[in-house]
């Protein structure tokens, strides 16, 4: 590559950065028509990077999230099965094989804690829609599966939703 096309390319990159903003907490209210879905239902859609709260009337709450990385995404239906505030996080097997030096557990409320102030447990597994204290990753393919959500905005959903609510993430 030719040091004129690399100094452009670094430019251009540097100048898409400066210009791309950390997503905003707001949900947003948008129309979303479908049958398949019932008001209360919760649907990620990975490839979009959003989180939708299905609403009466062909509406829905819509929430920017980050999703599981490349290889560490999963879709089906499941359940919230436990709600917390400022929860305390022992990292998995697999985030502690990657990263050993890890702490066994990060306390509620710790800067490094990657939950955020609430997070919302999914039966079937060990992922969870949660806050971070990363909010720039929102937006991004990020996580070990989990659904990453600005601080706001699970604040917002945790409010407005219950244990048992239905899950479906797609792709």
């Amino acid at each position: 590559m030719s040091l004129r096309i690399a100094a452009a390319l670094a430019v251009t990159i540097g100048a898409g950065m400066m210009m791309s903003s950390p997503a905003q907490a707001r949900p947003e209210m948008v129309g979303m028509r479908s049958a398949e879905y019932s008001p209360g239902t919760i649907v990620v859609k990975t490839g979009e990077r959003r989180l939708y709260l299905i609403l009466d009337n062909g509406r829905a709450m819509r929430y920017p999230v980050g999703v599981g990385r490349y290889g560490k995404q999963w879709a089906g239906t499941t359940r919230i099965d436990g709600k917390y505030t400022n929860p305390a996080w022992s990292p998995p097997r697999e985030v502690k094989r990657d990263k050993p030096n890890m702490p066994d557990v990060i306390p509620g409320g710790s800067p490094r804690n990657p939950m955020g102030v609430a997070a919302m447990t999914l039966s079937g597994g060990e992922y969870a829609i949660h806050g971070t204290n990363m909010p720039g990753s929102v937006g991004g393919f990020v996580s070990y599966g989990c659904i990453r959500m600005l601080n706001g905005d699970i604040t917002d959903l945790y409010q407005r939703v219950s244990v048992g609510t239905t899950v479906v993430v797609t792709r």
